[in-house]
């Protein structure tokens, strides 16, 4: 049976969000890129990017949020699958990424926990291998002690280097994550 026989009736939806606060940095268009990738395979993508990640410091002890906090944990509780790119700021995961996914701590107490039981296909770009590996890594760590499931590919890019010889990696795992949603989905549907 093809492939495409196999999907659900529903798009699944993937949330890509990432980048840096300065538009069309390399890890927005890594992002970009592989949203796009899902978009062609037939997800619904919802992209936030910069300015849509600017939070206040995460305070789990605060219940009061902003407009923007609430829209990106809306958008990750709808989400089948996500797509995160974090630039590497001194060889880790960006602050503002990370605070992007401290939000995700409220989410403890809903139905599907944090990230429970969605892909997460994760980008790290830096400045030279050693950053964007570490990047990487520490990224699939934060996704993995979320509940994630970060996908057998994980895409290191080195900026120095440009990105455009990475699309085939961001293709594939873009493909990763719609495929795992896609098959989540059926299994919830049956």
């Amino acid at each position: 049976m093809p492939s495409d026989a196999r999907r659900s009736a529903t798009p699944v939806r993937i949330l890509a969000f990432g980048g840096s606060t300065r538009p069309g940095s390399s890890s927005e268009i890594a992002l970009r890129t592989a949203a796009a990738a899902a978009e062609a395979r037939g997800a619904t993508v919802e992209l936030m990017t910069g300015p849509e990640l600017l939070l206040p410091l995460y305070q789990p002890d605060l219940s009061a949020r902003t407009e923007q906090a609430h829209a990106l944990l809306a958008s990750v509780r709808s989400a089948d699958g996500i797509i995160i790119a974090s630039p590497g700021y001194h060889g880790a995961v960006s602050g503002m990424i990370k605070n992007a996914l401290d939000y995700v701590e409220d989410l403890r107490g809903d139905a599907r926990v944090y990230l429970d039981g969605r892909a997460v296909g994760c980008i790290g770009v830096a400045h030279g291998w050693q950053a964007a590996v570490s990047t990487l890594h520490s990224l699939r760590v934060v996704v993995h002690a979320l509940r994630g499931w970060p996908t057998p590919l994980g895409v290191a890019v080195n900026g120095a280097e440009g990105i455009a010889r990475n699309e085939p990696q961001f293709v594939a795992l873009a493909e990763q994550v719609v495929r795992f949603a896609e098959m989540q989905t059926r299994a919830v549907e049956a």
